[in-house]
């Protein structure tokens, strides 16, 4: 939905060179971003937010919301204006590995007037920097592992041989909560793969009113393309090299712990009703989105704020619950929040 504008000298990225004009071109260049995206999708400010923290942290996020709440149009609109290239798949029971990473195709090939057969690798759609995997959950585990390791390890193997992805390479998966049925669900050690876990709810009721009206007219917004795939690579670069307060390592590494049921520093409820919680993985997760977030604000370090503000998304899809937090109705969202409460006391904050 909207023409696709190449880079010009007014929309791209300043020129810069020293790290404080890079931070400030980064977060001009966001701020341009979200208003081109805001062009097309009304609301959900803060889910474009967590979004471009993945982006610039060069993780993957798992985008859960019923449907018709424009997950869809939301990656594909941030992939033009980062002028990315963009691959869907629906993910459905019948979806094989090869479907999504490519495979080797038979051909024949005329050389020195003979005619022989060779192979040849096809690229599967994965083979794009912005990949929407819709509705990852519909597929059996065999599909969803394919994906996955290629997320982890950023490139896929077919016939012995390996091939690289594109840089960057992220996916952005759907899940819809409400549906069970044909379902199967994401094993713990593979959600741990992502990120972040981003939660889309229901707009405002303004909000709403602003949708029906802007899309069921003829006029189609033109989105501009705002950084160009070098920009983009330039920005995730400087995240890891983005200081991180020691208050924040320090309240991080409390939260993580403290999701721990075997913890020291675990409350009763965790202790009740989680069976594992985050790992370092999800230290590392909350560090560096901290740091993302401190970019994307144009600040040259990452304090408690930015670790408080990516705590849920970071750390909720990392807790597995037992059979008494469903009986007793208690979510991981519930239980962030408690977490986050708690350890925000303990230092003071």
């Amino acid at each position: 939905m909207g023409r696709h504008v190449g880079v010009t000298a007014e929309n791209s990225a300043v020129k810069a060179e020293s790290p404080v004009e890079l931070l400030e071109a980064c977060a001009a260049a966001c701020t341009r971003l979200k208003q081109q995206v805001g062009r097309v999708v009304i609301g959900q400010d803060q889910v474009v937010d967590n979004m471009l923290v993945a982006l610039l942290a060069r993780g993957h996020a798992l985008l859960v919301g019923v449907p018709g709440l424009a997950k869809t149009l939301l990656v594909s609109s941030i992939a033009r204006c980062l002028g990315l290239s963009f691959g869907r798949v629906q993910f459905t029971p019948d979806l094989l590995p090869a479907d999504i990473t490519g495979t080797d195709v038979l051909n024949e090939v005329e050389h020195d007037g003979r005619v022989r057969r060779q192979l040849s690798f096809m690229p599967g759609p994965i083979f794009r920097n912005l990949i929407l995997a819709d509705e990852i959950n519909r597929t059996p585990p065999k599909t969803q592992a394919a994906l996955l390791q290629a997320m982890q390890e950023r490139c896929v193997t077919v016939g012995g041989e390996t091939h690289l992805l594109p840089t960057p390479f992220q996916v952005f998966a759907t899940r819809n909560p409400i549906e069970q049925e044909g379902t199967y669900p994401l094993p713990e050690a593979q959600l741990d793969r992502f990120l972040l876990e981003i939660h889309i709810d229901y707009p405002s009721e303004e909000e709403e009113r602003l949708i029906a009206r802007r899309t069921t007219g003829s006029d189609i917004p033109e989105l501009e393309t705002v950084l160009s795939p070098t920009e983009v690579r330039m920005f995730g670069d400087l995240v890891p090299q983005i200081p991180a307060t020691d208050e924040a390592v320090e309240l991080a590494v409390g939260l993580a712990r403290a999701s721990r049921p075997t913890s020291a520093v675990s409350n009763t409820n965790v202790r009740q009703y989680v069976r594992y919680g985050a790992g370092p993985r999800g230290t590392q997760a909350l560090v560096m989105a901290a740091k993302a977030r401190a970019l994307l604000r144009g600040d040259a370090v990452a304090d408690v704020e930015d670790v408080l503000s990516v705590a849920g998304p970071a750390l909720r899809h990392r807790l597995v619950l037992g059979y008494r937090a469903e009986a007793d109705s208690v979510s991981q969202i519930d239980l962030v929040r408690e977490i986050v409460k708690e350890q925000r006391t303990r230092l003071g904050l």
